[in-house]
């Protein structure tokens, strides 16, 4: 056991849940799911020496299913070899049951000294945890609906990586993700600030509404901090057009029309199960630290995929791509620079 060695979990029990999946065939992690890969990413690092895992409670049974299994699975013979760390069960005050929640939680982990952060859930939650993250990497395992930014593997491996970190036989990662900052200044002067670690979408629908945005004759103006071409979700528009790496020093802008009355689309899975026609006027590339005014005068705003802010001709919204994001650990990278490291018998 390494003295000191903490993680911090936050798994989202309402990740996978919204309204995608009544007009498309998304995944479905029920929380029983999301305890078992918690459990799996405990047996993980305790044996690989963490001292200490903060994990986030919640009222949907996901901290309460890792509580009962801990507590069953502790007096069995067959796992008398396997180490536990401390588990230490955080509460807010007062829950709101928002995506403030995770930023709450974050925010508390790394008060707690924790050396990492893994959340399970989509691209929101992801997008959640930033503001509390501040300089604690960060790992992402898929759990939600359009999962661009997290990963999909197992979360044994996750463990394995998380566990490598917080015992420092694995440096942590140095690098930041990219973040695109959208400032909107109202009429009375007021300014709203947002992050997304994926995308920004300016649309022309005029109400938040169910917030998940899917129909393709309303989009207008795409920012991407990156574009793969494998990707989901809204990002894989620019990743048909011009894909750019996670870590390149660029992101995307691409600008959209209703693909009724385009001259050029684009076939692009902009959810699970969902291959939708979007029109394209152009598509450029987008430089760190350049403001770009958007040229819609009234609609709303997604972020990552969820509608979060409502604009109209008297503000003045902005979108800068900046490279202040959160440290991401790279599962992969990490295993294999800690080859040498890796404990033998």
């Amino acid at each position: 056991m390494v003295e000191g060695s903490a993680i911090g979990i936050i798994p989202n029990p309402m990740s996978g849940r919204d309204i995608r999946r009544i007009i498309s065939q998304a995944s479905v992690f029920p929380n029983t799911e999301k305890s078992s890969m918690v459990l799996r990413i405990l047996r993980t690092v305790g044996t690989l020496g963490v001292e200490r895992v903060l994990l986030s409670t919640d009222t949907f049974g996901v901290a309460a299913g890792v509580q009962r299994e801990i507590k069953r699975l502790s007096g069995e013979r067959s796992t008398a070899h396997v180490r536990w760390p401390k588990v230490e069960f955080l509460t807010l005050e007062r829950p709101t049951g928002t995506a403030a929640d995770t930023t709450a939680y974050a925010q508390m982990m790394v008060g707690h000294c924790s050396a990492a952060v893994v959340l399970l859930g989509g691209d929101g939650t992801m997008r959640a945890a930033v503001p509390g993250l501040g300089d604690t990497p960060l790992l992402g395992l898929s759990t939600g609906t359009n999962n661009a930014f997290p990963v999909m593997i197992e979360a044994t491996v996750a463990g394995m990586a998380l566990g490598m970190v917080a015992t420092r036989a694995a440096p942590a990662p140095t690098t930041h993700a990219k973040l695109l900052h959208v400032e909107v200044t109202r009429g009375n002067g007021s300014v709203r600030h947002e992050v997304a670690l994926v995308d920004v979408c300016v649309n022309t629908l005029s109400v938040l509404g169910s917030r998940a945005l899917w129909k393709t004759s309303s989009l207008r103006e795409l920012y991407c901090t990156f574009a793969e071409p494998h990707a989901i979700g809204l990002t894989s528009i620019a990743g048909r057009l011009r894909p750019t790496g996670r870590y390149d020093p660029r992101g995307v802008v691409v600008r959209l029309v209703d693909p009724f009355c385009a001259t050029h689309s684009v076939l692009a899975p902009i959810a699970p199960g969902l291959l939708e026609s979007v029109g394209v006027l152009s598509s450029t590339e987008l430089l760190l630290n350049v403001p770009h005014r958007v040229e819609l005068d009234r609609g709303t705003i997604a972020l990552d995929g969820e509608r979060e802010l409502e604009f109209g001709p008297d503000d003045a919204v902005t979108v800068t791509l900046a490279q202040d994001g959160p440290r991401v650990i790279d599962v992969p990278t990490v295993l294999a620079a800690s080859a040498v490291a890796w404990p033998s018998t």
